[in-house]
């Protein structure tokens, strides 16, 4: 399995200095899901699984839309995917602060996400009336979406786990804490909105340049 995630990172696109710092991140989320398998810990490794496929958001919007990444921008998703990871290790229970930390950056690579493929669509949608005009609506609404279903499947998980007595593969730490990470998934979305026409001006553009071809 390891093998096989290796030969996969190493597919990721981009120079020689931008490869081996996304490379050195995403290994490290790599070796806290082996931490995981060998702790027999199912909650690190299915969030270590998460976290790897988080990883491969930029890849897939390239493949999606043409898309073209800075190195800071792959960094940014790779390092709040490896928060994650990290946070499962420990963190999450011994630092107040760091599930806070973790779901503001995921909520920005969520949102981040949504912005650059709304404004994909909106570039194919030559008749202007196929999507939604408000664009932080959208952004707010789908940053919002994951950040619930990912609470609502942390609750069952949690609670078919319990009642037949084996270990959850996802942890739930109670609706205050659930309510808590939904808002700071939200202002990750805000810093999108507020920031992103500027921060991702790059991957949008090049979007826009690939369509004109």
């Amino acid at each position: 399995m390891i093998t096989t995630l290796t030969t996969w990172l190493r597919s990721q696109r981009g120079d020689d200095s931008e490869r081996t710092a996304n490379l050195g991140l995403q290994l490290a989320i790599v070796t806290a899901l082996v931490e995981g398998v060998r702790r027999r810990d199912p909650s690190v490794i299915v969030n270590g699984i998460v976290s790897l496929l988080f990883a491969a958001i930029p890849r897939y919007l390239e493949n999606r839309y043409g898309a073209r990444f800075r190195p800071w921008q792959r960094l940014w998703v790779s390092g709040a995917a490896l928060v994650h990871t990290l946070g499962m290790l420990g963190p999450y229970d011994r630092i107040w602060w760091w599930d806070h930390l973790a779901h503001t950056l995921s909520g920005v690579v969520v949102a981040g996400a949504t912005d650059i493929a709304f404004r994909a669509e909106a570039e194919k949608d030559t008749q202007g009336n196929g999507l939604p005009k408000s664009r932080p609506a959208v952004i707010a609404g789908v940053t919002l979406g994951f950040g619930v279903l990912w609470e609502v499947l942390e609750y069952t998980i949690h609670a078919i786990a319990d009642r037949k007595g084996f270990e959850p593969l996802l942890v739930h730490y109670g609706r205050l804490d659930a309510i808590g990470d939904i808002i700071f998934d939200l202002l990750g979305a805000g810093l999108v909105v507020k920031f992103g026409r500027d921060g991702l001006s790059n991957v949008t553009e090049s979007i826009t340049d690939d369509s004109d071809d």
